[in-house]
């Protein structure tokens, strides 16, 4: 069923705190999820695999933080890793989304949100993956890790 409703869950990568939010692809949305511990990028996994046993993602979207330049950094090559390990887990497709740039829009969406009293436990990262999800619904592809 090519026009099936999936569950998009998207992760902004970080070596401390990791953002999350989960989208639902039929009406295009996107909520961003309270943010998630990190151990020098490394995830509590069984704390992790409940939030994607609860949310039942049909895929997953990794932020790939790439250089102005295309390069690549150490904590790309984390993110990778991050993304491998998570398919691995869940055997959900999963796919590398550039991020460049989405933590500055990030930071202007949770503003707005906490000026009116709606971002309690939410942060930037948390936004951030909001926003990977809505440059999916865009673009319609990603980069396979």
């Amino acid at each position: 069923m090519p026009n099936s409703s999936q569950t998009i869950m998207a992760f902004d990568f970080g070596t401390q705190k990791m953002g999350i939010a989960v989208g639902q692809s039929l009406i295009e949305s996107c909520n961003p999820l309270p943010l998630f511990a990190m151990k020098d990028g490394i995830p509590d996994w069984s704390k992790l695999l409940k939030i994607v046993q609860e949310w039942q993602p049909n895929i997953f979207l990794v932020g790939l933080p790439l250089n102005m330049d295309d390069s690549e950094s150490e904590l790309s090559a984390r993110a990778r890793k991050f993304a491998r390990r998570l398919r691995h887990q869940t055997n959900i497709q999963t796919w590398m989304v550039d991020e460049r740039l989405s933590t500055r829009e990030a930071r202007e969406a949770l503003e707005h949100y906490q000026a009116h009293g709606q971002a309690k436990r939410l942060s930037a990262d948390s936004f951030a993956a909001s926003l990977l999800i809505e440059s999916w619904y865009r673009e319609e592809h990603g980069i396979v890790p």
